[in-house]
């Protein structure tokens, strides 16, 4: 489990391999000076709501990943959370979906 701490103040966990995904999403906007929401359901421990924060570049942000192994990344989770993040409700977790295998079948294919 891995921690999302904005401005020092606004901590939350996450399963490492979403963080990363997160980590993937967030810095891809951010590289193209984006601006955006991002949201999630609070633990119940808390509340059970939910939290939205405005990521910009002068934000500070930390990844707190607890697993020593850099999980791989899906191409089609990063592609749907940055249909998320483009929209207007802003970034928010969506389950993963399957890699594209057409993709997979046809690079597989050329060797």
């Amino acid at each position: 489990m891995g921690k999302f701490i904005y401005e020092g103040t606004v901590k939350v966990d996450f399963d490492d391999r979403v963080l990363s995904h997160l980590m993937v999403v967030i810095g891809s906007k951010l590289r193209r000076g984006e601006s955006f929401y991002f949201s999630w359901k609070d633990d119940p421990s808390i509340g059970n709501g939910r939290t939205t924060i405005w990521v910009h570049s002068g934000a500070s942000l930390v990844y707190k990943f607890y697993g020593s192994r850099h999980p791989q990344i899906n191409r089609a989770w990063i592609e749907a959370l940055i249909y998320t993040a483009n929209s207007t409700t802003g970034l928010y977790i969506v389950p993963e979906p399957p890699e594209h295998t057409e993709e997979r079948a046809s690079t597989d294919e050329a060797h």
